[in-house]
């Protein structure tokens, strides 16, 4: 078979309009598959040029296949299985600026440019000391954005409509205002023209942003069959889900110039992100968090098997239509439509999530992602049974037994040796349930909330730890949520 390439699929040659930091499977199955459907909606008309954040990466096998790869979109969507695959086509241009800088200098000048877009991981935005006068590209990603505004600036003598739209994808608070504030640090601690630094902060626009979508990545099992039936080979063949949010904090202004919502895609514009992320952690994350333990100790493994399960998918429902959704300040039927998207997503039969990989650092993920919606329960006077209910399950997870087997526990070593020495101790009856519930919930420097101490809540939690030891988790579930 022939490798994929412009004599398989045709490219178009449009005007290059973003620069994307970063090759990877999550920028080409989401923001790059984003600008194929604007581009093929008529709306948008632009094409990516793609940098290689770090000196090691995949620009040059990108550009083998003339930028065209095979996204596989696999998911359930209103209720139906989608298997689905398309090649995008809006990748032209390629730089790794540890090999070639001057081109990469060169793709700021670029008159259409418009927009930026990265994914240079959650340590990609910080502040690195960085020299401009090597002639070297910098080492961090505010500081290549900085050289490569300098660029434009000087190539357009500070025209301020040649500024440049971020949409930061790093899944860090408020991405944009972040990678400004490290972008200007860096202009002024290295005392660059001060024209230059207001053009930097006035004519360009750094937007927060929030992006949601799982992306497998390349699919190494099935890739051998997919390009036989295809009839040709890609190396670059990414895989995703169905669901797709990309949340800008932006104006109306922006929206027109970058029309993804116009084209029938999950884009929104809005003036503050922060409630999205809110429904984002509490319901997805949330939801996650609280089912493991209690879905894991009834001897489910991935969370596909577990909400297919009909008690543990009862007990998810009922922890997020009573204890987290009366929490989030959004529209009902927004709330309604996510939470929905969340359950079908649990139960994609093409993604095989491991319940212990969502396990990790549970001890933080908890109090993250589902002690703000307990806390704000406890304010409305409700007690949350679901959730503390899943905290015992969650302790009794900390025993490190399922059954016979040993589950592979991972969190920092403080809780490690914390719930070691604390379950050894209620073993070897040196100290009861209850004390351990009582210490651990009453571990203010951990919570910085009251509400876990709360006398109802310790007595709650203790009880449930002693069902589930006693009987079985399910069983528990019974006793302690429905009194019988």
């Amino acid at each position: 078979m022939n490798n994929l390439s412009k004599q398989i699929s045709p490219t178009h040659d449009r005007p290059i309009r973003i620069i994307q930091f970063g090759e990877g499977n999550f920028l080409r199955a989401f923001v790059d598959w984003i600008v194929q459907h604007m581009n093929d909606n008529g709306s948008f008309n632009g094409n990516v040029a793609v940098v290689q954040p770090l000196e090691f990466g995949r620009v040059n096998e990108l550009a083998v296949q003339d930028g065209l790869y095979t996204l596989v979109l696999n998911g359930i969507d209103g209720g139906k299985v989608v298997d689905s695959h398309e090649i995008i086509n809006v990748l032209s241009q390629f730089n790794n600026p540890y090999s070639d800088y001057s081109s990469f200098i060169e793709l700021a000048k670029i008159d259409s440019l418009r927009f930026v877009v990265s994914n240079s991981t959650e340590a990609g935005i910080v502040y690195h000391d960085e020299d401009f006068n090597s002639g070297k590209t910098p080492e961090s990603f505010p500081g290549k954005v900085l050289a490569m505004l300098k660029s434009r600036y000087d190539a357009f003598d500070g025209a301020a409509d040649k500024g440049l739209i971020f949409f930061p994808c790093e899944l860090i608070d408020d991405n944009g205002s972040k990678l400004k504030e490290v972008v200007l640090k860096l202009a002024n601690n290295y005392k660059f023209d001060p024209k230059f630094i207001g053009w930097l902060e006035t004519a360009n626009r750094f937007c927060n942003t929030l992006v949601d979508r799982i992306v497998p990545g390349y699919p190494r099992n099935e890739a051998a069959a997919y390009q036989e039936a295809w009839g040709y080979t890609d190396n670059s063949i990414v895989k995703a889900e169905i669901f797709h949010l990309w949340v800008i904090e932006a104006d109306e202004s922006v929206s027109r110039e970058f029309p993804a919502n116009a084209a029938g895609l999950n884009v929104k514009f809005v003036a503050d992100h922060h409630p999205y992320k809110e429904r984002k952690v509490k319901i997805l994350n949330g939801a996650h968090t609280c089912m493991v333990p209690v879905a894991y100790l009834a001897g489910f493994d991935t969370v596909r098997e577990s909400i297919e399960d009909p008690t543990i998918r009862e007990f998810v429902l009922s922890f997020l239509d009573n204890e987290v959704l009366p929490t989030i300040d959004l529209p009902k039927d927004e709330i309604a439509l996510f939470t929905q998207s969340v359950l079908e997503r649990f139960a994609n039969p093409f993604v095989r999530h491991e319940l212990m990989s969502i396990s990790l650092n549970s001890m933080t993920k908890y109090k993250t992602r589902i002690l703000p919606s307990v806390i704000q329960l406890d304010q409305q006077g409700k007690f949350a049974s679901h959730a503390w209910f899943s905290l015992a399950a969650l302790i009794v997870f900390y025993r490190g037994k399922r059954n016979e087997e040993t589950i592979d526990l991972k969190d920092d070593e403080v809780w490690m040796s914390y719930w070691k020495s604390q379950w050894t101790a209620i073993e070897s009856k040196k100290v009861s349930v209850h004390e351990v519930v009582y210490d651990f919930l009453n571990k203010t420097d951990h919570w910085e909330s009251s509400v876990p101490a709360k006398k109802e809540v310790v007595d709650f939690v203790s009880t449930a730890v002693e069902a589930i030891l006693n009987s079985s988790v399910t069983e528990a579930m019974t006793t302690c949520l429905t009194g019988n």
